[in-house]
C-alpha cells in the first residue's frame, strides 16, 4: 500500500505514516541511523518549498517557507524509530527579517564597490595632477 509523502524542495520524498497536520507528521525509519538521515533532509533550504501527496500520488498541499519546530522520536523494541516532526509556516516577522538581511548584504556589497570606485577615482586624479605639473 502506498503511503502519503512529503516532497521537499530538493525532490526528496519522505513517506509519512500519519500526517494530521504540519505540526504532527509521523515518519518511520528502520533504525536510528535511518531516522537521522531523514532528519538531515529537513534543512531550511528544503523547507522553502514543500508538497504533500496522498497515497494515490495526488497533491493535497503546497507549502512555502516552513520551519522545523521540533522532532520527537520513539524507538521500538525492534530498533525501528517513529519520529513526529512539527513544522510550521514562517511568520511575517521572520520573512521580513530575512528580507532585511538580504537587503543589508546587497547594501554592503554596493558600499564596498562605491568605496573601491572612490579610491580608484582618487588615484586617477593624483596621477592626472602629477602629469599636469
Amino acid at each position: 500500500m502506498e503511503k502519503a509523502a512529503l516532497i521537499l524542495k530538493d525532490g526528496t520524498s519522505i513517506e509519512m505514516e500519519q500526517a494530521a497536520s504540519l505540526s504532527a507528521i509521523q515518519v518511520s525509519a528502520q533504525d536510528r541511523d535511518g531516522m537521522v538521515e531523514i532528519w538531515k533532509k529537513f534543512t531550511p533550504e528544503n523547507l522553502e518549498e514543500v508538497q504533500v501527496k496522498n497515497s494515490s500520488g495526488m497533491v493535497t498541499g503546497n507549502y512555502a517557507d516552513l520551519v522545523l519546530v521540533s522532532e520527537t522520536s520513539v524507538m521500538a523494541s525492534d530498533g525501528s524509530v517513529r519520529t513526529t516532526y512539527r513544522l510550521r509556516e514562517k511568520t511575517e516577522v521572520e520573512k521580513l527579517t530575512e528580507h532585511m538581511e538580504a537587503v543589508d548584504e546587497v547594501l554592503e556589497i554596493h558600499t564596498g564597490a562605491l568605496n573601491d570606485l572612490g579610491e580608484i577615482t582618487s588615484l586617477m586624479a593624483e596621477q592626472t595632477e602629477g602629469e599636469a605639473e
